[in-house]
């Protein structure tokens, strides 16, 4: 199973970093950037958010929100935002990662010769109307948020 280009993206509700429920639903008539990665404060994951933060402005300007979604807990959450000066929400998606599932983002993983379930990194833009607008399944961490900008011809 794959996602289609103008397909409606599953709806969901998640705890952000606050302890506050997010659904996605709420985000109607805005574009949405949905950005699924595998863990807090790691070299790779950091960098991903880090080019987030950079473009934030950008974002701004065309009203696009930005949600994170790791399996990390709102504690681990409220660090990585402090310490990276994070300007958007994160949310919180535990074992066995229903959301992420509902968006093929966590599965099998193999790492140096072994096997684990884990989170994908992949990174979905949400159009105004809830649909699916642009599908990464292969993503750069260092220039996602840079790639959508392109993608979307925003400046």
């Amino acid at each position: 199973m794959s996602f289609q280009i103008g397909e409606k993206a599953p709806d969901f509700n998640l705890l952000d970093q606050d302890g506050t429920l997010v659904q996605l639903s709420s985000f109607h008539g805005r574009r949405v950037v949905i950005y699924f990665y595998p863990k807090d404060s790691t070299p790779g994951c950091t960098k991903e958010a880090c080019n987030f933060k950079d473009c934030w402005s950008i974002l701004q300007k065309h009203g696009i929100e930005v949600l994170g979604i790791s399996k990390d807990s709102a504690t681990s959450h409220q660090k990585f935002i402090k310490k990276y000066d994070l300007p958007f929400t994160l949310l919180t998606d535990p074992e066995p990662c229903l959301v992420a599932a509902s968006y093929q983002s966590y599965g099998l993983k193999k790492f140096m010769g072994k096997e684990y379930m884990g989170m994908k990194r992949h990174t979905f833009v949400i159009d105004k109307e809830g649909r699916f607008e642009l599908i990464y399944f292969k993503v750069k961490a260092a220039s996602m948020a840079d790639q959508i900008i392109t993608d979307l011809t925003l400046e």
